[in-house]
């Protein structure tokens, strides 16, 4: 499957943005979707997951409360609203597809086969 991450951008503290994840191929809802993001200088981070029905989600006690990932298997997309952003948020946001794993840690990088090019959100203060 191939990624496609979009809707970054500039905005202030305390907006909001949205970003997509679309996906090629007809067995998008067999993945398990999650969102990560790595900002300058530091590891790549877990963000949010959901599985592949969508009733499962995962989120980072960084984002919990403020960001909401879903998805519409039959437009091939998965969504990060993100809230109330503020600086520390700014970094590159990566979707990721699995195709699961006998025992799947939803944080895990290493647990995610397929990875979108990123998509950059920088918050100003």
């Amino acid at each position: 499957v191939q990624l496609q991450a979009s809707g970054g951008g500039l905005v202030q503290a305390g907006s909001s943005l949205m970003l997509s994840c679309a996906a090629s191929g007809r067995t998008f809802g067999r993945y398990a979707m999650g969102w990560f993001r790595q900002a300058p200088g530091k590891e790549r981070e877990f963000v949010a997951f959901i599985n592949w029905s969508g009733i499962s989600t995962y989120y980072g006690d960084s984002v919990k409360g403020r960001f909401t990932i879903s998805r519409v298997n039959a437009k091939n997309t998965v969504t990060l609203q993100m809230n109330s952003l503020q600086p520390e948020d700014t970094a590159v946001y990566y979707c990721a597809a699995s195709t699961g794993r006998t025992t799947f840690n939803p944080s895990s990088r290493r647990d995610y086969d397929y990875w979108g090019q990123g998509t950059l959100v920088t918050v100003s203060s």
